[in-house]
């Protein structure tokens, strides 16, 4: 049961909710560009959790179908997995089906499906444990013949819709993440669970209600709280509070997160714009204008899906590469190798916008939500 400072904290997301959906139910010119780079820190975070670690910028080229600068084939593949995952619960967001057994094991499929030798889309063969740097075992899941009745309870429980959504994604997690019903990829499985049920609830866009981003820059914490519930092995009767509390608080500080965002891109696409303009190029290009400001390389066949996003319009090649020849004459864009394989870097003049808008960036809010419950309304921003 939830307690009236579990209300509290809830209340208080719900308000900051309100005013995110203000901004965000209506297409804004910048909304691609805030999606593209909130969903790529969303899969970059649920990655780097398994280890996999990656730029957000090259997270955003794998789940725009481009080859990645660092990251190395393990990593991108685990990237498109999740991207592909992902994506599918957003396309179904808009007309969720119940979760059942199948939609679980399709998942985790699209998660895995670059390396068969984890079982992808099965349950897991036998007995499964998990392990510390120290090789010591920290938790050991439930026997191998009790996944399936297992599994049956939590998506019973996860289509039971009463009580609050933000709880509801949050138990989903947990008891994912403690049944251990695969291999491997079951935290990437957990949290992909989670944003379904929020997306599915229409809790806000899909994309900018997922909590990723924060587990990803509070590893530690993470794991140091599944390990308090979990207690060395699976025992349902344990108290979740201290998990609950742990995911609220993401919440609250996620969203606070995305409220700046919002700020700084709004703000970066002015300045974008007003740069076009000023130095007369197409301002179809602006929204690859925002994405190179932030250091971001360009290739002609990413401007091209980033001028269909910004402005709704496909261009050919042809277009694309007058688009860029004429950013680089601009001053905007420098260009780098040949041909092919000719990428596009920002130049100080475009690196200066986003610059400034960083400079004036506060110190990243670490409120506790649980400490200031009954304070006073969060002003606006």
């Amino acid at each position: 049961m939830l307690r009236d400072a579990d209300l509290a904290v809830l209340e208080r997301i719900e308000e900051q909710r309100r005013e995110l959906r203000f901004f965000l139910a209506e297409p804004r010119r910048w909304t691609g560009t805030l999606r593209r780079a909130t969903f790529a820190r969303a899969v970059q975070g649920s990655n780097s959790i398994e280890g996999y670690h990656a730029s957000v910028e090259d997270v955003a080229a794998v789940i725009e179908g481009e080859e990645p600068l660092d990251a190395d084939a393990e990593t991108t593949a685990a990237i498109a997995g999740y991207r592909d995952a992902m994506t599918y619960v957003l396309q179904l967001a808009g007309n969720p089906p119940a979760v059942d057994a199948s939609l679980l094991r399709g998942l985790h499929f699209m998660l895995l499906k670059y390396d068969l030798a984890k079982h992808p889309g099965q349950w897991r063969p036998g007995a499964i444990w998990v392990e510390n740097q120290d090789g010591d075992v920290v938790y050991q899941a439930p026997d191998r013949e009790v996944v399936e009745p297992l599994i049956d309870e939590l998506v019973a429980s996860i289509n039971d819709d009463t009580g609050d959504v933000l709880v509801r994604a949050a138990m989903a997690h947990l008891n994912l993440t403690l049944i251990h019903p695969f291999s491997d990829g079951n935290g990437r499985m957990a949290r992909c669970l989670q944003s379904y049920v929020l997306a599915s609830a229409g809790v806000l866009s899909p994309v900018f209600s997922s909590v990723e981003e924060y587990l990803g820059r509070n590893t530690d914490r993470y794991y140091a709280v599944l390990t308090e519930v979990a207690h060395g092995a699976w025992s349902p009767g344990r108290d979740t509070r201290p998990w609950i509390q742990f995911i609220l608080t993401a919440h609250f500080r996620q969203a606070r997160t995305l409220q700046r965002r919002i700020h700084e891109t709004d703000a970066l696409w002015d300045r974008c714009e007003r740069l076009a303009r000023e130095r007369g190029v197409p301002d179809r290009g602006v929204a690859a204008l925002c994405d190179a400001a932030r250091g971001w390389r360009l290739q002609r066949s990413l401007y091209k899906k980033l001028v269909l996003d910004g402005a709704g319009e496909e261009i050919s090649d042809d277009t694309a590469t007058r688009d860029l020849k004429a950013l680089v004459d601009a001053g905007l864009l420098a260009p780098k190798g040949e041909k092919r394989g000719r990428t596009y870097l920002p130049t100080d003049d475009l690196r200066a916008t986003w610059n400034s808008i960083r400079e004036q960036r506060p110190p990243r809010p670490e409120e506790d939500p649980y400490e200031t419950a009954g304070q006073s309304r969060l002003p606006g921003f």
